[in-house]
């Protein structure tokens, strides 16, 4: 199936995206770099650009660097004034990302913070919250970003959870990887806050068998 999926994938891009010399050297930048593959793909790095757009934000957090590509397509969509705010575990990911950034022209937009996440959230409460928030890192920690998140949005803020399906592994509740079972608590943990309605979706593309949560926050 991942042959059609991939076909599929490719043809809506080729439909619907303008090609983007800038998006797909920085995709070389990582391979060369030796980051992992594990960007965002174009369709869904348009998708959260047309979120940010929809939703009219202006501050954005990402949980997440990796080699900037879904930074970049985040920061295009800001307005004048907008910021987003990167965090990256990895000093050598962090680096690429910087030079991605700066090669794509949105260096006055983005901001890439490294170290552990739980590390520098606590440092952001003193921010304006943000208006998006992209979670997309370690997956067994996502219980405690969604906490983070919660604490530095505001009502109506969108929280956008990547990678939740995991190929259905997520159903199996003795799982032993501990990135499912933290998925299985974020998505559990946002079913039961009583501050967020939230949905998730299954998708499958060039990037397999996968999935999203979206989430709003009420109050």
């Amino acid at each position: 199936m991942q042959e059609q999926w991939s076909a599929v994938d490719n043809w809506l891009m080729s439909a619907l995206l303008p090609q983007d010399e800038i998006l797909e050297r920085v995709l070389k930048n990582n391979q060369q770099a030796g980051l992992p593959a594990i960007d965002v793909s174009p369709a869904q790095g348009q998708f959260l650009a047309m979120l940010i757009t929809i939703s009219g934000a202006q501050r954005v957090l990402e949980i997440g660097t990796l080699g900037g590509y879904s930074a970049i397509w985040m920061a295009r969509a800001l307005p004048e004034g907008g910021k987003i705010v990167s965090l990256e575990f990895d000093p050598h990911h962090g680096r690429i990302a910087q030079q991605n950034i700066d090669l794509a022209g949105v260096t006055g937009k983005t901001e890439i913070i490294i170290g552990p996440a739980l590390e520098s959230l606590p440092n952001l409460a003193q921010q304006p919250p943000f208006d998006f928030i992209f979670i997309d890192a370690d997956k067994r920690n996502n219980p405690a970003y969604l906490d983070w998140a919660l604490r530095l949005s505001r009502p109506g803020t969108l929280i956008f959870g990547d990678n939740v399906v995991r190929n259905g592994a997520i159903t199996d509740a003795q799982h032993p990887d501990p990135h499912v079972q933290g998925i299985q608590a974020f998505l559990q943990d946002a079913g039961q806050s009583g501050r967020l309605t939230a949905t998730a979706l299954q998708t499958t593309g060039i990037k397999g068998w996968d999935g999203f949560m979206l989430a709003r926050v009420n109050h």
